[in-house]
Order: structure tokens, then C-alpha cells, then sequence
């Protein structure tokens, strides 16, 4: 689709899977709707003060049933056909409710034990960060967190965010989302 066709966000990936109850999920490095700062995004794809940190993130609010989480983070504005998944984490444990900023940096250890870091759609298990095409508009990155009702998905690190997803469709009692914006013409 052309650049004069293409609509602004025309979809939500998460209206094709059933409505799930929401809780909460906050940031301090990004927010709804507003402008990913450098950090965030991508040195791996040379986007300048890139260092492919992933946000910080907390939660609450989630149903009592929960077991795990799962912490994902997906562009669907990719001009792939498919989007481009840019982190995915299965089996976080139930009583972990926050994630440090760069906890998705491959070799750091902030992340909990027992947690399973997939690898993202540019090939390697950790985060990277926002970088869509000069021209190409603005892109969504969803950050989701997923309350899970088993305590592990029986994954391993071959496992690709896509089949992670199709497990989550299974076993999620609830998600949250925080959706900042990548713009290259803005960032």
C-alpha cells in the first residue's frame, strides 16, 4: 500500500482475540500514545541515541487466578505484513509485578529467574528497540503484559513470539497494554 493510502493505525492486533478483562499496567519511561524517546529505540538498526533499553514496567490490578506473566512488546505498523515482534518474556513469575528499565537487554540480570526470553523478530532473545523506515508514519509498539493461568507455558528459547502468542490465546485471564508511538520524523 502506498504512503498516501496507507491509514494511520488502522487496526489493533489484539481486536481479533477474544476481550479479555484488562488491569494495570504503568511506565515511567513511556506512556499511551506519546513519543518513544531515544533510548528506546533501536541502536541494533542505527536510530540516532538508540540503545535498544526496553521501559520499565509495572503492574497491578490483575485477576487473583493469575500464575505467571508473559511481558511482550509488538509493532503492528511494520511494513513486514506481519508486524515485528520486538521482545517477548514467558513464564515471569506470579509474584514479580515490576520489570526495570533495560531488563530486556541480552546478559543482564534483572530479569526474574525461571523467566524465558524469546528471541524478537531481529533474530536474538532480548529487547530492540524502535526503528520503522524514514517515511514510512508512525509506528505502534504495543507493550502488553499478560496474566497467565499456569505457572509456565512449557516453552523453550526456540519458541518465536508468534507461537508464544498462540499459547497466550489459551491460557490468558487478562492483559494490559501501554502503546507509546515511534515516529523517525518526530524522533
Amino acid at each position: 500500500m502506498s504512503e498516501s493510502r496507507r491509514a494511520p493505525f488502522p487496526f489493533n492486533p489484539y481486536d481479533n482475540l477474544p476481550e479479555l478483562p484488562t488491569f494495570t499496567v504503568t511506565s515511567t519511561d513511556v506512556s499511551d500514545g506519546v513519543t518513544v524517546p531515544p533510548p528506546v529505540s533501536s541502536k541494533a538498526f542505527g536510530v540516532p541515541g538508540g540503545e535498544d533499553l526496553s521501559p520499565q514496567l509495572s503492574w497491578s490490578g490483575f485477576p487473583a487466578e493469575t500464575k505467571s506473566f508473559a511481558v511482550t512488546c509488538y509493532d503492528p505498523d511494520a511494513p513486514t505484513g506481519s508486524g515485528f515482534w520486538h521482545w517477548a518474556v514467558a513464564d515471569v513469575p506470579v509474584n514479580v509485578t515490576e520489570l526495570p528499565t533495560g531488563a530486556g537487554t541480552p546478559g543482564a540480570e534483572s530479569l526474574p529467574k525461571g523467566a524465558l526470553t524469546l528471541a524478537n523478530s531481529a533474530g536474538f532473545a532480548g529487547f530492540v528497540g524502535s526503528a520503522p523506515p524514514a517515511g514510512h508514519g508512525p509506528h505502534r509498539y504495543f507493550f502488553v503484559v499478560h496474566a497467565v493461568d499456569v505457572e509456565s507455558l512449557g516453552l523453550d528459547a526456540s519458541t518465536r513470539p508468534e507461537v508464544l502468542g498462540f499459547n497466550l490465546f489459551f491460557h490468558s485471564l487478562a492483559r494490559a497494554f501501554v502503546v507509546p508511538i515511534f515516529d523517525v520524523a518526530v524522533g
